[in-house]
């Protein structure tokens, strides 16, 4: 904020545990922390305008988590897991054809029966609704925007950001000073790329022993299709074309109830072509020959993007911190091969919940609950983790065809032998791994035909996405010379096209390019802070309440 004014103090609320994003990780701990001790007061804050707006997954749900957490809940009427999976396949993608890969072929952590096909964002609005019936307060809108430390160093809560301040950095007349909400203990459970987790992981050096974090970014869209298109409880991956062999992701189809389907893309963000557009080679594989037919007479519904944690085992960063723990992909604790993280959120948020929990009630406040650490790689997060961390390594390192075959044997002799004697390391960053332009050629992509495929803006509107433009730019560039030296000159502009939502644009301007930033199209992906060449982007919240508003993601 540029103003000299002085700024009115923030007002204060105290609890014992805060908690910073109302996603799976973040819900269950609040649930949890009441269920050990009712009269423990937990706040929940969420920056989407409510509860499961900003929660979008495949999504394919292993129900261990919420087994745990909620024991009873098939007895519940209004419980969202609707469709079981019935039905598992695996297809390898040629530009014409395709191969179903025998099931039996697939270790069996690969297996989806006993799962179950849902909208995330809907299972985050049922667990909202427990635990606030358990009296949690949930405060959506509210985006957490400062980490609040106590003299010695510690974590004593967090501030929200301060609303109506105008594009010029001046207070508006609609300006509200932010409120500090104060806790014993701090989870933070924003999901992927989290501003705060950022700066904590930073302050406190909790990824010194871990390995570099990666990345992909994931693309969905839900349709309505035709009923004899439509087969409750199908569960299809694939991977192959359009990428090519040394470029990793894969897609899936997932049909829910009602004649929905939900498809996705994910592209990994180590690739090295600054010409690849994610969101365009996600429109191009819909229109393969195995997955076009599905959608033929379908109305597309809904679309959204975000990014994933990749890294694995050997990159979850220390959990935790003087005052808190970073919980769920906060964390980075997917399980890619599986393309699963909730129920390894849900499972950290209890763990972390009965830590806290414990620490509390033998008179603690604002140390480090170290439990949670030095306990997290023997439950059944750390066991689901580490039997699968050489798979990205090896898809990274020899390409699609030979890294998923070697990545496939290795958990094989994982499940069989219960490890594997290979512990292999990712190497460089998302960011690191791009290629200057002029090591490869442009990619032509095919021109958008509004039934199958669509361009992006008409996609963005989809997702219900709305900022105030009247606001500061919520991204962040470091350094405008850095951009037209390096990402532009250098790599071709890669912004506008690893951005899912049209963000970013060059702009010839008089001779000159501008580098011109879409903020209100912005779908909260943070993709462009993990993956531009430089690190020059910084993604922080923009106003609470701002942002997409998925209705069923």
């Amino acid at each position: 904020m540029s103003t000299d004014m002085e700024l009115p103090e923030r007002e204060s609320m105290e609890f014992d545990v805060v908690i910073v994003g109302a996603g799976p990780a973040g819900l269950s701990a609040a649930i949890r922390l009441k269920q050990v001790n009712p009269d423990l007061t937990v706040v929940v804050l969420e920056k989407g305008a409510e509860v499961g707006a900003h929660i979008l997954s495949g999504a394919v749900v292993d129900p261990i988590g919420v087994d745990r957490l909620i024991p009873g809940w098939r007895e519940e009427a209004d419980h969202p897991f609707k469709t079981p999976v019935t039905d598992d396949q695996f297809l390898f993608l040629g530009p014409a054809g395709s191969v179903r890969l025998p099931n039996m072929l697939m270790p069996p952590l690969m297996n989806n029966h006993g799962n179950y096909i849902v909208s995330l964002g809907n299972v985050c609005r049922w667990l909202g609704a427990h635990a606030e019936a358990l009296g949690v307060e949930i405060y959506p809108g509210f985006a957490a925007s400062e980490v609040l430390y106590n003299d010695e160093g510690a974590v004593i809560g967090v501030a929200t950001g301060d609303m109506g301040i105008e594009k010029n950095g001046e207070p508006g007349p609609a300006y509200t000073r932010g409120m500090e909400l104060l806790g014993k203990y701090v989870l933070i459970s924003e999901g992927v790329r989290g501003s705060l987790a950022k700066q904590l992981i930073a302050k406190f050096d909790l990824s010194r022993d871990s390995d570099v974090q990666k990345f992909g970014i994931g693309l969905k869209e839900l349709w309505q299709v035709k009923p004899e298109h439509h087969k409750p409880g199908l569960v299809q991956h694939s991977f192959g074309w359009p990428l090519g062999m040394k470029t990793g992701g894969g897609s899936f189809l997932y049909h829910l109830e009602d004649n929905m389907v939900a498809v996705g893309f994910v592209v990994h963000l180590n690739y090295k072509n600054p010409y690849l557009s994610p969101f365009e080679e996600f429109q191009r594989f819909k229109t393969h020959p195995a997955i076009a037919k599905t959608f033929e007479g379908g109305k597309r519904l809904s679309y959204g993007a975000r990014a994933i944690t990749e890294g694995g085992y050997q990159s979850v960063p220390k959990l935790s911190f003087p005052g808190g723990a970073l919980i769920g992909c906060s964390a980075g604790l997917v399980n890619v091969p599986r393309i699963k993280g909730s129920h390894n959120a849900v499972l950290s948020g209890m763990l972390a919940a009965e830590k806290i929990a414990d620490a509390i009630a033998a008179g603690r406040a604002n140390d480090e609950p170290i439990e949670i650490e030095n306990e997290w790689r023997s439950t059944d997060i750390g066991r689901d983790l580490k039997r699968v961390r050489n798979v990205k390594p090896l898809w990274s390192k020899l390409g699609t065809a030979l890294g998923v075959g070697l990545g496939g044997i290795d958990m094989w002799i994982n499940q069989i032998f219960g490890t594997s004697p290979l512990n292999l390391k990712h190497g460089k960053t998302d960011a690191a791994s791009l290629e200057p332009a002029a090591q490869h050629k442009p990619i032509a992509y095919p021109k958008p035909d509004g039934v199958l495929t669509f361009d992006r803006l008409s996609s963005v509107f989809l997702s219900n996405t709305n900022h105030e433009e009247d606001q500061p730019v919520h991204l962040k560039v470091k350094d405008l010379g850095l951009q037209k030296a390096s990402e532009l000159e250098v790599f071709a502009g890669p912004s506008t096209r690893y951005c899912p939502a049209g963000v970013y644009e060059w702009v010839e301007k008089e001779g000159e390019h501008t580098f011109v930033i879409n903020a209100q199209n912005c779908v909260h992906c943070k993709t462009c802070d993990i993956k531009d060449p430089n690190q020059n982007i910084n993604w922080v919240p923009p106003q609470g309440g701002e942002g997409p508003v998925y209705p069923n993601m």
